[in-house]
């Protein structure tokens, strides 16, 4: 029941080299480190446009971030699958591309 609440397929899991995880946690970090400046901006008050270009360039990391993964996980995850014959693999994948349409 927890995977339908997170979205987590706690079955399959992802090897990735050293320096893919250092990059995605590098932005994963200066996501983080944005949205603390929102929330320093919202305690000083910040003005409203100021702090709404602000979360504008966190979106803009996210989707950054999301297409760096996405663009990993076809490369490997879903290359090796159908290689291996797991063709339901794609169903998965338009799945996912589903969810991040929304």
């Amino acid at each position: 029941m927890e995977e339908e609440k997170t979205g987590c397929n706690c079955e399959k899991h992802t090897i990735r080299t050293e320096e893919e995880r250092r990059k995605l946690m590098n932005r994963l970090s200066r996501i983080e480190g944005q949205i603390r400046g929102i929330k320093g901006m919202l305690e000083r008050d910040a003005y409203c446009p100021d702090i709404l270009t602000q979360s504008a360039a966190v979106n803009a990391a996210v989707n950054a971030f999301n297409k760096e993964l996405l663009a990993s996980h076809i490369r490997h995850c879903v290359v090796r699958d159908m290689k291996e014959g797991h063709d339901e693999v794609i169903d998965e994948l338009v799945a996912t591309l589903q969810k991040l349409m929304k």
